[in-house]
């Protein structure tokens, strides 16, 4: 397998402040992480938390500061060894507006999993 690895991907999403975001849980030689993909027109400096659950409770966080231009970037969380099967980690990525937390709108929630019964 190559290091570069396996994706399990949610979908593709697009919020009205103009965050396009999808967000996957990776997998190989292995090790697991997530990686966030995304890209920003919102015109303003944003930030993302990068989350992988994995099994036994296992959670690692990451964060992230998406510069306030049109070019698509990721971020993605380090690799660990594998625990388990793949199907047992999930990832979510949450965007928001710069500023003190308690104050910054989240703008979009993107998880590494389709809800049931979704289509591509």
């Amino acid at each position: 397998m190559s290091r570069e690895g396996v994706a399990r991907c949610g979908p593709e999403l697009v919020s009205p402040e103009g965050v396009e975001a999808q967000t996957c849980v990776m997998t190989g030689g292995g090790e697991t992480w997530a990686r966030a993909y995304h890209r920003n027109t919102s015109g303003a400096e944003l930030r993302a938390a990068l989350t992988l659950m994995g099994p036994g409770g296992r959670t690692v966080e990451l964060h992230c500061v998406l510069a306030a231009h049109d070019e698509p970037g990721s971020c993605e969380t380090p690799r660990s060894a594998s625990a388990g099967d793949p199907d047992a980690y999930t990832a979510v990525a949450e965007y928001a507006g710069a500023g003190p937390v308690e104050e910054a709108p989240l703008l979009l929630r993107a998880g590494s999993h389709r809800a049931p019964g979704a289509s591509d």
